[in-house]
């Protein structure tokens, strides 16, 4: 954590100070009342009395005032470290590639992101502090104990050993609960978020019941991981708490009978032993700052887990990039294109292998194929949201692993058969597409997507449309995600089938506003039925991960089964109408 500690080492660093220096005042405390005791007290002085009451209300004055300081010292840099620790993974999770985010569960990110990072302040706030602390204060406390008396000082320090020991077993212990906690919290949020998300499908199907019992399950689980971690703390605070005072005890005997015997003075005694219980808290607490920073370590851990993971390389080893200068070499083209997904078996089959396809200049081109034959894999790899296994694609003749991503991203727009939307407004979700897009232009995606809807929401395009926009029907969020990827007016453009969630008028009226759009744009798009591949201008039939055939769309009806009965099927479904079963395919 030190580069983020750094900036912020100066005040930490005088925060400590100011605290053990508030610390050993306290000690000062028992030296005082040696001196009333022996003192004014054996003199029957009641002004110098006063004067000791007035010095002791002075050092606990002195004292609350320090430790007031250091809180203060510390606040504002560690909730700017916990903001900057918090920003860096956010930034970190965007840049990791969409292979991470398949495996990870979104709540083990959330939790990393609040829980642990709490964890994280409150360590540098508390336990990292009063660790260094107490320990000056037990190291001052004891050579002021070893000063006054040194046998029964040496009687307080004979517990150091059996405690270190104890100590050790329980850091050893709690931090397998503590991360055991942390995990389930992040399963236990995943649950949550899902069920959030998913409300309409859990009302639809009448499973609430269910949902509240693996809910409950974890919590289940969750509570007993918490109380594990309490019995753990509660027996450690109990043998730290009590092995002390039995020094403490054994102590006191043994000066009260020095006392009796005229070896020690009363005011000695007096101040061991408010030394001595001085030391109860530094003492007392080691149990409570060690399990807080387990806590810590343990969320340090979790957090550089994703902190660690390989963001999306810039440009692959041994990939060379650059421009050809045949003449054919423009639009978008596959030269031998593989790809497997990094954690599938060693001995699987590619999803892809050995790809080779070209659309050229202001062609648009329409990929068909059946269920799982890496159709939606193959549109992912041109915006690089996977890396290619093997081969190479480019971009009006430069290979796209040679281009930096932000440039490559600007040259392709991308629609998905999955609408996502943000919480937000209409406009700002179509404007993510173009940076900087004006009004007029985002007035033309939304005509283009025939997204006339917008106009009679509440506050047109400044309407905000609520988490993943559940508050708009399915074929309204398809259609504001299809202006979003046309807003910028892309050079290439890659549609993963989408208009599947539009009635046959609809489609219609976008096909159109798209033909014509696509006049200028060379496009790859992903379809399923004969009215969407009627976009385009040649068709190529993906099977067992291969490009099978590339022809219009009447002559791979000729000439190709498997084409033919692919669009077969699509005929019966665009007949069936888009509320029918086959419609739902």
């Amino acid at each position: 954590m030190w580069p983020y500690v750094r900036p912020v080492r100066t005040r930490l660093f005088s925060a400590a100070c100011v605290a053990i220096v508030a610390s050993c005042l306290g000690l000062v405390i028992p030296l005082v009342l040696k001196w009333i005791v022996d003192g004014p007290v054996a003199e029957r002085d009641p002004g110098g009395v006063w004067l000791g009451a007035l010095v002791l209300l002075l050092l606990g004055f002195a004292e609350a005032l320090l430790f007031g300081l250091r809180r203060w010292l510390v606040a504002r840099p560690l909730a700017g470290v916990e903001a900057s620790m918090r920003a860096d993974l956010y930034r970190h999770l965007q840049r990791l590639p969409v292979a991470f985010h398949d495996r990870w569960a979104s709540g083990q990110l959330l939790s990393r992101g609040t829980t642990d990072l709490m964890l994280l302040r409150m360590f540098l706030a508390f336990p990292l502090t009063f660790l260094l602390v107490n320990a000056t204060t037990i190291l001052v406390g004891f050579v002021i104990l070893l000063g006054q008396e040194w046998t029964l000082g040496l009687v307080l320090m004979a517990p150091i050993v059996p405690l270190v020991i104890l100590c050790w077993v329980f850091e050893a212990r709690y931090a397998v609960v503590a991360r055991q906690a942390q995990d389930q919290v992040g399963d236990l949020t995943t649950v949550v978020e899902e069920s959030v998300l998913g409300i309409r499908i859990i009302k639809g199907f009448g499973r609430h019941r269910s949902q509240a019992l693996a809910f409950r399950g974890l919590s289940e689980q969750l509570r007993g991981t918490e109380l594990g971690k309490a019995r753990l703390l509660a027996g450690i605070w109990a043998l730290i708490t009590t092995i002390p005072e039995l020094a403490i005890g054994a102590a006191l005997v043994l000066g009260t009978i020095q006392v009796a015997d005229g070896g020690l003075s009363a005011g000695t005694l007096v101040a061991f032993l408010s030394t001595a219980l001085a030391l109860r808290w530094p003492v007392d607490s080691i149990g409570f700052l060690l399990a807080m920073s387990q806590e810590a370590a343990t969320a340090t851990d979790r957090f550089f887990e994703v902190m660690d993971a390989a963001e999306e390389p810039e440009a692959p080893a041994g990939v060379s990039g650059g421009v050809r200068g045949s003449g054919d070499a423009g639009g978008l083209r596959f030269e031998g294109v593989a790809f497997r997904y990094p954690d599938a078996p060693a001995n699987a089959a590619p999803v892809l292998a050995r790809i080779d396809l070209r659309v050229r200049p202001g062609e648009t081109m329409a990929l068909v194929g059946g269920t799982g034959s890496g159709k939606t894999t193959l549109t992912a790899l041109v915006p690089r949201l996977h890396e290619l296994t093997a081969g190479r694609i480019t971009l009006d003749g430069e290979d796209i692993a040679a281009m930096p991503r932000e440039r490559l991203r600007e040259l392709v727009s991308v629609a998905f058969e999955e609408p996502t939307l943000f919480s937000a407004s209409v406009g700002e979700n179509v404007l993510m597409g173009a940076e900087g897009a004006s009004a007029e232009e985002l007035g033309r995606a939304l005509d283009v997507a025939q997204a006339g809807f917008v106009k009679s929401l509440p506050h047109g395009a400044g309407t905000q449309v609520g988490e993943q926009g559940l508050s708009l029907s399915g074929g309204q969020r398809q259609r504001l995600a299809l202006a979003r990827a046309v807003v910028g007016q892309p050079r290439f453009l890659v549609l993963d089938d989408p208009l599947s969630a539009l009635d046959v008028h609809t489609e219609a009226l976008v096909e159109a506003a798209l033909r014509r759009m696509l006049e200028d744009t060379t496009a790859l798009v992903v379809a399923h039925r004969p009215s969407t591949v009627m976009l385009a201008d040649r068709v190529a039939l993906l099977s067992g991960g291969r490009i099978a055939a590339v022809g219009t769309h009447q002559e791979l009806l000729r000439t190709n089964e498997e084409y033919a009965w692919l669009m077969s099927g699509g005929d019966a479904v665009a007949k069936a109408g888009p509320d029918s079963e086959e419609g739902a395919r």
